[in-house]
């Protein structure tokens, strides 16, 4: 099993990089050694920040024929614990990669290294009228690996897919420093598997990303978001239906409960967006328009209030109130955090089956949590939902910790008698490899072990994600 390193080893490890760019300083560490997780302690024993391929491809070869483990890092975002170094590995950042290419107006590409910053691309590529549309909150600090590693969703999925989507080609390091060019810009390449894709979504346990060709969408004529107040989850349906309808492109479709404004609310101090206080479901609609007439949009809007789908709503008339409207969903996580201590889950059900697994879930939640916040959020559209239990401030963090894994076991039957996922788009890391079982095979388990057995045969990479060490 991969150990530690000692002095000499990160010597040795520091010589194949620039000087500068290995550090064992203890704020560094806390720093690059975790993600936004909470549960566990990192404890790394070096961050390096390479700034080439080349230097990453050096680092895992010695890495390899030294037993070293190394967890890879971008811009620890995740929330199952996959960038979390905990047993004095080498944590190796990317955050110094962040060159950008020229984008191809033709191809409508863009090369760029993994440590790239989402919202850079996208600033990158906003003069031509383009853009990556992969989309999150976290798009100000997540990198263009760390999406691609977990195949980050986000509030765009209904309309562009995840990021595996909107990836042609990758730059990948096998834990031996083998350097793989995986499909360059091609849109087909009939030529056997796709290695690529086989990277994507694999939380850095078989290989490294260093740079990704990625594909590009134009920029919408027009963008109009939304706000409405509705009644219960089976308002949030009955407003999904009728938006899948709607004389529009729907780009984003996202709820959330009271609680979760309330939360916001305190954290941010933001205005309350309906004069009453008293709805307890909420629905953000982004739709994309061609720039033409808004009257079939407003004929849409105002058969909703007369057929009684929403209870109350409100458009932005401007690029600030589209901003304020989405800063209502976007600062979420960051306010849960912010107020208290949240025990996640991110899970995703069919679309049909929401309604059902949701009126079983609050069964669940009466049993297991009686009088406890319980708030939840997500990407509706695509069957995604966020499910965070707050910690009363009374209970011992580990109390805490045993009582949500508890119900985490009856939750997840449910996740598995309604054919969902366990994790739709935050990955398994640390957090989910008990869980995992409820959405995977014996046989699919048993063929992702032996995928990692055969990449990284030494166990050296991210150990003990998604599977225990090797």
């Amino acid at each position: 099993m991969p150990v530690a390193p000692s002095a000499a080893q990160l010597a040795a490890l520091a010589a194949l990089i620039e000087p500068g760019a290995l550090t064992t300083d203890p704020s560094d560490l806390a720093t690059y050694g975790r993600d936004w997780t909470k549960v566990h302690e990192p404890r790394p024993s070096a961050v390096l920040f390479p700034k080439q391929t080349e230097e990453v491809s050096k680092i895992l070869a010695y890495c390899n024929a030294n037993d070293i483990a190394v967890v890879p890092s971008g811009g620890r975002t995740g929330l199952a614990a996959g960038a979390v170094a905990t047993r004095g590995e080498v944590v190796l950042s990317l955050a110094r990669m962040t060159h950008m290419g020229d984008v191809d107006l033709l191809g409508q590409t863009v090369r760029v290294q993994a440590g790239a910053i989402t919202e850079a691309v996208h600033r990158h590529c906003e003069p031509h009228g383009l853009t990556w549309p992969v989309d999150f909150a976290s798009k100000g600090s997540s990198q263009v690996g760390g999406n691609i590693a977990t195949n980050a969703g986000g509030v765009k999925v209904i309309r562009y897919g995840l990021t595996r989507h909107w990836v042609l080609g990758l730059q990948v390091v096998l834990a031996d420093g083998t350097v793989l060019e995986l499909n360059g810009a091609l849109e087909k390449n009939n030529t056997g598997a796709d290695l690529r894709q086989l990277f994507i979504g694999s939380e850095g346990t078989l290989g490294i990303v260093t740079e990704a060709t990625l594909k590009l969408a134009r920029i919408p004529a027009r963008l109009d978001v939304l706000l409405f107040a509705v009644e219960g989850l089976a308002g949030v349906l009955a407003l999904f239906a009728e938006a899948r309808k709607g004389p529009f492109a729907l780009s984003a479709f996202e709820f959330f409960t009271d609680k979760c404004l309330a939360r916001v609310q305190k954290h941010r101090g933001l205005r309350a967006p309906f004069d009453s206080d008293s709805y307890t479901h909420y629905v953000l609609v982004e739709a994309e328009g061609d720039g033409a007439d808004d009257s079939e949009l407003e004929t849409w809007l105002g058969s909703l209030f007369e057929r009684s789908i929403v209870l109350d709503g409100t458009m932005a008339q401007n690029a600030a109130q589209r901003r304020s409207l989405w800063e209502l969903r976007e600062s979420i996580s960051e306010s849960l955090s912010g107020t208290g201590f949240p025990h996640k889950n991110d899970i995703a059900l069919p679309v049909a089956s929401l309604d059902a697994f949701c009126a079983e879930l609050d069964g669940v939640f009466a049993a297991r949590y009686p009088g406890w916040d319980i708030c939840v959020f997500g990407h509706i559209g695509d069957g995604n939902l966020h499910v965070n239990v707050m910690k009363p401030d009374a209970m011992d963090k580990a109390a805490f910790l045993a009582k949500t894994s508890e119900a985490d076991a009856t939750m997840f039957e449910l996740v598995r008698k309604h054919h969902g996922s366990v994790s739709a788009e935050h990955g398994i890391g640390l957090l989910k490899k008990k869980a995992l079982p409820y959405s995977r095979s014996p046989s699919e388990l048993a063929t992702l072990s032996a995928l990692k057995r055969a990449l990284d045969p030494k166990g050296i990479l991210n150990p003990g994600k998604i599977f225990d060490p090797l």
